[in-house]
């Protein structure tokens, strides 16, 4: 079957929009394809500095022909509607069919409809594709209006070795592409993508990004090893520098020793923000050596050494400038910084940086005190730890924030872990990243997280569905990953939503309160006016009555917000639960069971050992009588016109009749005693233990026992004994959720 071959040519497309815009050309042209009827075999395309490929095969050579039955009137309906049908069917009264059906005899058009060739429906769509493709940003250029990335220099578009002929912004399709800029001339013919991916192969240019990511990476490392050395991992750059040469060639550099007394990290993040350069490392110190790797676009005469040593050029005015702001910034200690942070605002709402860490230095105290942590050392940690905000290397890379702090941390004398505490407070920033250990930086890391999501939560500033500006979402996840994997016993909601904790989101409060109608004691007196003693007494009791009011509804907002808080992070438990490879249902059901606590420790566990429990025969056994039991409650309790719960309360023992249900009930006893202790101590195995203790005396129960009796007290009491198999079952999960 024909192939496909689309490229477009173009002038250098930043790196970061290479690969969407390649995706989106996919989604765009297969879309059009499948809208026509033109179904393929595979599809496969590429993205590079100059240029979008896309390679489609097993195309037909024409669209399926279709055939079309469309009903008309009735036979001895008006000629007009007749007329009307015939015109939008396209056909002539003659061509039409007659049928029966129920309501009378109706005109019925057969229309048939021949497929087109499959090169005039590509000639068609391609350009239509190409205009729709949703660049990030994009430009005009000449006297034209067409927008595009940048501007289109050629358009390589056959079908079947042909080609399929269109034009967009003055370009025509053709055959002709072209090679690297500097290490190939004039144009290159193509028909199909073999030919096309080796002539342009030969033309020193590899189409696959992945491919030219990889040679990139095993060049760097082979040089890098030749010199003793090894390449720092960093696949953002490799993906970043596979869309900045279509030839790539590593070249190694050299880092002048006078910037090597500089913090690894901001010679490392120097060379890969401006510079896109590779740090290399010594693996028999682990420190970062003098050499980085560069990756040209050019095979150089000389080698590459005029390459490198510009390079290095630019590279050692880069570093000057790191090296001038990390000599300057440790002229002042971070201490007196600290003051520094009453100029930079933190939220509109919540005040400056300064109010911010004077609130995260307490919530570090309460939190070190309940961890066993040094109260002291993290509340020093926690003060110091935005002061870097204030530095001039931090100014320059953000994201050394922290990292810079626990440098100057150090040179100002600061205890190793206050030093650590300030390094890791943002950890962890994603899934892949390293979780504090150190109590003490456990201590800090937690209030910076705990804070901000419960003063954000108190001003009313909650994550979307779409949106979430100050990545809450993250600071969720990264309280959660610190407790579980440091088994810390807290209650994270009690570390949580406070409102008068927080002075400014009580005033916000306030005015949300006021907004609504509610006025305060000042807004009474303003309104009662009056300067008798019973106008006065009036006026007081209005400001009484109106400060009651204000006070009321302030206490519902906190409590509303402590509630979302509350949500959100067990929302965020869920995810990291079902990541760890517990069943969305099992945790469902230990969280529908109810509890108030925020242990996350002893949430997982639980839910853990439901999941193994509910995974032996036993557990699956007993769970079929739970819902054998719950269905027969449910359908009794709407028979009887009773209200859910109703037999909620133990069995009549003197009136249980047969063996089964008397060792029943005597079962059910001793698991709800046994499984109350158990579940108090933690030893949620054991509970589950006794839990399948129960499935013997239920499984006789169900089949000796009929529980719609016809003596009335004998039911009633029958359908408690299954209301007591809920009720203990609902000690550890709510099996209801369980699905299966």
């Amino acid at each position: 079957m024909p192939d496909l071959l689309l490229e477009l040519f173009s002038e250098e497309i930043p790196a970061r929009m290479q690969a969407q815009g390649a995706k989106d050309l996919e989604r765009l042209v297969v879309g059009a394809l499948s809208d026509r009827g033109l179904l393929f075999e595979a599809i496969r395309g590429f993205a590079g500095p100059r240029r979008l490929t896309l390679a489609i095969s097993g195309l037909p050579a024409k669209q399926p022909d279709v055939s079309e039955e469309k009903k008309g009137p009735r036979i001895n309906a008006p000629e007009k509607a007749i007329e009307g049908f015939l015109k939008s069917a396209g056909i002539t009264l003659d061509q039409c069919e007659k049928r029966a059906d129920p309501k009378g005899d109706f005109y019925v058009a057969v229309i048939h409809r021949k497929g087109r060739a499959a090169a005039d429906v590509l000639a068609e769509i391609l350009p239509e594709t190409i205009a729709k493709l949703p660049w990030p940003k994009s430009m005009r250029w000449g006297d034209g209006s067409f927008r595009w990335v940048r501007p289109l220099h050629s358009i390589v578009a056959t079908f079947d070795g042909e080609i399929v002929p269109f034009e967009i912004a003055g370009v025509k399709s053709g055959n002709l592409t072209r090679g690297h800029r500097f290490l190939s001339e004039g144009d290159i013919a193509v028909r199909r993508f073999e030919d096309y991916e080796q002539k342009l192969r030969a033309a020193h240019v590899i189409v696959d990004g992945a491919e030219r990511r990889e040679t990139v990476l095993h060049e760097a490392k082979q040089k890098a090893f030749a010199l003793g050395l090894e390449l720092i991992d960093d696949e953002g750059l490799a993906n970043e520098v596979m869309g900045l040469a279509e030839w790539p060639v590593v070249l190694i550099g050299e880092i002048d020793s006078a910037f090597m007394d500089v913090p690894p990290e901001v010679l490392q993040t120097t060379m890969r923000t401006h510079q896109k350069y590779f740090a290399l490392r010594d693996p028999k110190t682990g420190k970062l050596a003098n050499r980085f790797a560069v990756v040209a676009n050019m095979i150089a005469q000389d080698g590459g050494k005029q390459i490198v040593a510009g390079n290095e050029r630019v590279l050692r005015a880069r570093l000057s400038d790191a090296k001038f702001f990390w000599e300057q910034d440790r002229k002042r200690t971070l201490e007196s910084r600290v003051a520094d942070l009453k100029d930079i605002v933190f939220h509109a709402k919540l005040g400056t940086q300064l109010k911010r860490v004077e609130r995260i230095e307490a919530i570090a105290g309460q939190i070190a005190d309940r961890i066993d942590a040094d109260v002291e050392k993290a509340q020093r940690a926690a003060r110091l730890a935005k002061a870097d905000l204030t530095t001039g290397l931090v100014g320059e890379f953000p994201e050394l924030q922290g990292i810079m702090g626990h440098y100057y941390a150090l040179n100002d004398g600061e205890a190793p872990e206050i030093a650590a505490a300030i390094r890791d407070h943002y950890k962890p920033l994603g899934p892949s990243d390293q979780v504090p250990t150190a109590k003490v930086s456990i201590a800090v890391a937690l209030a910076d997280k705990l804070h901000a999501l419960t003063a954000l939560f108190a001003i009313g500033e909650q994550p979307t569905g779409s949106s979430d500006p100050f990545a809450l979402r993250r600071a969720a996840l990264g309280v959660i990953r610190i407790v579980l994997q440091n088994q810390l016993r807290v209650e994270v909601h009690n570390l949580g939503l406070d409102i008068e904790m927080f002075p400014e989101a009580l005033e916000i409060a306030t005015r949300d309160v006021a907004s609504r109608g509610l006025t305060s004691g000042q807004d009474a007196q303003t309104k009662g006016g009056g300067t008798t003693l019973v106008e006065r007494v009036r006026r007081n009791e209005a400001e009484r009555e109106a400060k009651q009011a204000e006070e009321k509804e302030i206490t519902r907002l906190a409590v509303e917000r402590a509630v979302e808080f509350k949500s959100f992070v067990i929302e965020r438990l869920k995810v990291v639960m079902r990541g760890s490879g517990l069943r969305y249902d099992f945790i469902d059901a230990v969280f529908a069971a109810g509890s108030d606590s925020l242990d996350l420790i002893r949430i997982v566990r639980r839910a853990e050992a439901v999941q193994a429990f509910l995974q032996t025969d036993d557990g699956a056994n007993l769970l079929v009588g739970y819902r054998r039991a719950a269905n027969i409650l449910k359908i009794e309790e709407k028979k009887d016109k009773k209200e859910k719960g109703e037999y909620r309360f133990p069995p009549d023992v003197g009136a249980l009749a047969q063996a089964e249900e008397k060792a029943l009930q005597a079962a059910l006893l001793s698991a709800q005693e046994a499984i109350a202790k158990l579940l108090q101590r933690e030893d949620f195995a054991g509970a589950m233990s006794e839990m399948a203790k129960l499935r013997a005396p239920v499984d006789r129960f169900f089949d000796k026992v009929t529980v719609n009796a016809d003596d009335k007290t004998l039911r009633e009491n029958r359908l408690k004994l299954l209301a007591q198999i809920v009720a203990t079952a609902h000690q550890v999960a709510d099996f209801s959720k369980v699905e299966g």
